[in-house]
């Protein structure tokens, strides 16, 4: 007969655990609803025993949050073949995803609370928006630096994937699918406003809609708009 010996875990070990209960948590519920409390309970410790890895609530959830980021970031890359279009949808895809995963906690960061308004959890989700935008540029091969209305296109589409996600979380009353390829129409419509008053931003949509295939995002877009005005 033999007893089960429960494992001692060392200190980082279970700094990492106690991340990703908080995590599992927090994609359920605001983190403003969970309380150490119940994140002890979950982790099988004692609440002051999660005093001793983090100081108080706000630092496990940077901490939480520091692992959502990177993750959420890492969610932006995509090889660099085939047609554009089919690159952003599978980037919407997986950024969904993750929306998807973590919707109390995504909601929460991106409204702002308590929980979330220190400059670190700010500075984080600036992180994200930056490195969304770096990998979105990188795959229009620009010679340089990003035109400046190319920045302005890149950076409110991302704004707009942030905001389109929020209010698809309150009832998804569209279906996801259809933001998604949505949403990657909306680049392209950004793009062109910006290319019909700009000569770079136009060669450059050129350009990415002559390696678009017919059935492509980008190429529906542009039949829909002729049918509009037709």
């Amino acid at each position: 007969m033999t007893t089960g010996v429960r494992r001692r875990m060392g200190v980082e070990e279970r700094r990492q655990q106690l991340i990703g209960v908080a995590l599992d948590l927090f994609s359920r519920r605001s983190p403003d609803e969970v309380s150490i409390d119940e994140i002890a309970t979950a982790a099988g410790i004692s609440r002051p025993l999660v005093y001793h890895y983090f100081p108080g609530k706000l630092s496990l959830y940077e901490a939480a949050l520091r692992r959502a980021s990177d993750d959420l970031a890492g969610r932006f890359t995509e090889p660099h073949e085939g047609p554009l279009g089919a690159r952003l949808l599978r980037v919407m895809g997986r950024f969904f995803d993750f929306v998807e995963e973590h919707g109390p906690g995504f909601s929460a960061l991106m409204r702002g609370g308590p929980a979330v308004g220190s400059s670190t959890t700010n500075a984080l989700v600036d992180s994200v928006r930056q490195a969304a935008y770096v990998q979105i540029v990188a795959h229009l091969d620009t010679a340089g630096p990003p035109p400046p209305r190319l920045e302005l296109v890149v950076r409110s589409w991302i704004s707009l994937a942030e905001a389109t996600a929020l209010l698809w979380l309150d009832g998804r009353r569209i279906p996801r699918t259809e933001l998604e390829y949505q949403l990657v129409q909306d680049f392209g419509a950004l793009a062109a406003v910006s290319a019909a008053h700009d000569e770079e931003m136009g060669a450059l949509l050129r350009r990415v809609i002559a390696a678009e295939p017919a059935d492509g995002p980008f190429a529906d877009l542009v039949g829909r708009l002729a049918a509009l005005v037709g």
